[in-house]
C-alpha cells in the first residue's frame, strides 16, 4: 500500500457538529481534514464517521495514527 502525503504534523482541531464527516485518508485533498474527491484512481478512500454531539475534534492531519480518523499523537514520531 502507498504511503498517505503528510498534510501536516499537527492534528486539525475543531468544534464540529452532530453530522457524517469524511476523512481525507490520502492527504490529498485542498479541504483538509476532509475529503474532496483527490483520492479518485489511487488505493485510499475517505473514512467516514458519524459524530452524534457538538464537540471538539482533534482530526489526524500527518495520516499516520493508530486510531484514524482523530489525532493519537502519531505526529511527534514523523
Amino acid at each position: 500500500m502507498a504511503d498517505p502525503k503528510i498534510a501536516q504534523k499537527s492534528p486539525y482541531v475543531e468544534e464540529v457538529e452532530a453530522k457524517k464527516y469524511a476523512w481525507c485518508s490520502c492527504g490529498l485533498s485542498k479541504k483538509q481534514p476532509y475529503c474532496d474527491g483527490a483520492h479518485k484512481g489511487s488505493e485510499f478512500s475517505p473514512v467516514i464517521v458519524e459524530i452524534t454531539e457538538t464537540k471538539k475534534v482533534a482530526w489526524c492531519g500527518c495520516k499516520a495514527s493508530g486510531n484514524k480518523p482523530f489525532c493519537d499523537g502519531s505526529h511527534s514520531k514523523l
